[in-house]
Order: structure tokens, then sequence, then C-alpha cells
């Protein structure tokens, strides 16, 4: 893919080091000289440009593009990128980093983005998730709430311990996407057992949420917002 990156700070050069050794084509915009260190990341290219910037996306043919992240430091920024990218250049995948967990509302459809990331709510649920056995614990929310990246990690008494994957009654909208058992990963297969410790990845609509943690974890279990 070819991704446009607009900001060249930390997160920034962090992400277009992984696509590059992904084997992606980046291209890094940087609004200010001082923080334009292609030596950071020799493989990808980079312009000095203002990304809020119609011109300058012009300039550097952001429309050819498949990818476009917001990765400033300002939520603001990071907002006027996104729409410019969706609206303008008809940009297929534009991916937000939120600064501020009370900003998480605004990044929307609405405003062009289609996959917002909030560092300080991810780093929640990944708290969450080392530590809470027997609850679910949402991981990230994909296209603007429309689905969620879910996991429960089974306590020893949770119903379909010991069954196979095929007998539990998952509803509609969710799907078993993945089980982490140690160190391994498992592509769920409905001959599969699962066992008391196991991490279940699920992908399902926020709706379906209750009904799968009902289900995995049975009618009695509680639920901690």
């Amino acid at each position: 893919m070819r991704v446009a990156i607009a900001g060249a700070g930390n997160v920034g050069r962090s992400i277009a080091q992984e696509l590059v050794g992904n084997g992606h084509e980046v291209m890094l915009l940087e609004r200010d000289p001082k923080m334009l260190r292609p030596e950071r990341v020799p493989q990808a290219e980079w312009i000095l440009a203002d990304a809020c910037e119609v011109a300058s996306l012009e300039e550097a043919e952001i429309a050819q593009c498949d990818v476009v992240v917001a990765a400033t430091g300002d939520d603001k920024v990071n907002l006027v990128i996104s729409l410019l990218a969706k609206t303008e250049f008809a940009v297929g995948r534009v991916v937000a980093r939120i600064n501020r967990a009370e900003n998480e509302w605004l990044f929307t459809d609405q405003w062009g983005v289609d996959v917002a990331v909030s560092t300080p709510r991810l780093m929640a649920a990944l708290v969450e998730e080392a530590v809470t056995v027997g609850d679910l614990v949402r991981l990230m929310t994909f296209r603007q709430g429309e689905a969620n990246l879910v996991e429960i990690t089974l306590p020893p008494d949770a119903p379909y311990v010991g069954q196979p994957v095929r007998a539990v009654p998952l509803p509609r909208d969710a799907a078993l996407t993945a089980i982490l058992r140690g160190k391994r990963v498992l592509v769920p297969g409905p001959d599969d057992p699962l066992e008391a410790g196991d991490e279940l990845i699920f992908v399902c609509i926020a709706e379906a949420e209750d009904s799968v943690r009902t289900v995995i974890l049975g009618p009695t279990a509680v639920h901690h917002p």
C-alpha cells in the first residue's frame, strides 16, 4: 500500500518504520522544518508540508494514497487532515490519532475518520485485558462503533470449558476470531476444545456484546462495567 502519515514526531516515525518494515510505501508529511529528519526513517519519502492545506496535499498527491494516517499531537489538526483526506481527495481509509480522551466523540465518519485510535483508551483496555478474568473487555472499535474487538478470558467454571467451539451458540453479528492459549495463537476450528485460561478474541457489534458475555460466561456472570 501507499500510506501518507501526517506528523513526523515519535508516533508518526514509529508508524512509518513499522509500515516500511512490512513492505509498504510510506510518505511522511511534516510542517516543522526542525522535525524533518529523513535519516530517522530513510526508506520513507519525507515532505515539508502543512497537511491542513489543500494545496500541500495536492502537491503531495494524497489522492494516490491507499491510507492516510493523521498522527500529530494536536487533535484539531488530526480532524482537519482526516476531513480533507476523505472529502477532498477520496482516500479509501483514514486513520486518526486521538490524543485527549475527551475529544474521542469527535472522531467519527462526519470528520472523515474510518478508524480512530485513542491512546488513553487503548492503554486502559490493555491493562484490563491483562488482569481481567471472567468478563468481557473491549480492546478496539472499528468503523465508528459498528464493530468491536473484544476479549474474554475463560474462568474454570465457564459453561463451555472442555467443549468444542461448534457447541458454542454465538449470537448473530459475533465471530470468534482467535484463541490465545499460553504462547500460542490458534485459529479456532469447529472441533477445537475450549480450555480454562483461554483468551477468546471476538469481533462483534456493540449490541451483541452482552449476549456474547452471557453465552461464554453463563447467565449468572457478573458484569463489571
